[in-house]
């Protein structure tokens, strides 16, 4: 069965002849709510953010992540978009740019606190053997000021300090009154603090 073709020319514009809508006035339909604007607004500039973004974050994967973060964000915002300060592409650029830079001093960030978590969880090293030296030098420096002490002096500051006797038990090994006893540390000290050189 033939069909048969009509003569008239169809004026009705095709699909592909009409004419794409701007940047400008999708983002305006966006800020309304419409959703078919936002779908075109997405198709006509989702590569050139990805591929801002990506220049930036270098990682594909973060790169598609703040990417839908940054769509998300002209969703929401579309109605904040004023065309006088500038066309609908510098908008969602410079939106992007922020969102990317922003990333990348979160990471940076988030790096330094881990690098600080890590030295301070560190275990410190030391030399044991310089330690132990400065250790018995340390020790012959007291024994040598303990020899300058009276041996009242040098016999209360040993029982008290090393032997970790109270005042009274010294003062009962002794065999002098406690007054005697606090008398002899006070002076043992304050000779021991000289003869070491320790600053008050």
């Amino acid at each position: 069965m033939l069909v048969a073709v009509s003569s008239e020319v169809d004026d009705s514009p095709e699909l592909d002849d009409v004419a794409p809508v701007s940047l400008n006035d999708l983002l305006g339909q966006v800020a309304e709510g419409d959703q078919a604007a936002f779908g075109q607004l997405y198709d006509q500039c989702a590569g050139r953010v990805l591929g801002l973004v990506r220049r930036l974050l270098k990682d594909l994967a973060q790169s598609e992540e703040v990417t839908q973060e940054i769509f998300l964000e002209v969703w929401q915002n579309a109605k904040r978009y004023d065309p006088a300060k500038g066309s609908a592409t510098t908008w969602i650029l410079t939106m992007s740019h922020r969102r990317a830079v922003d990333r990348i001093r979160s990471s940076q960030s988030t790096r330094d606190r881990d690098t600080r978590i890590g030295l301070r969880d560190m275990e410190t090293e030391y030399d044991s053997v310089s330690e132990s030296v400065e250790v018995r030098v340390e020790h012959e420096r007291v024994g040598r000021a303990m020899l300058r002490l009276t041996e009242l002096q040098r016999q209360a500051v040993t029982l008290a300090y090393y032997g970790g006797y109270s005042h009274s038990e010294v003062a009962e090994m002794l065999k002098v009154p406690i007054g005697t006893v606090k008398t002899r540390l006070r002076d043992g000290m304050i000779r021991l603090r000289d003869e070491l050189g320790v600053v008050s």
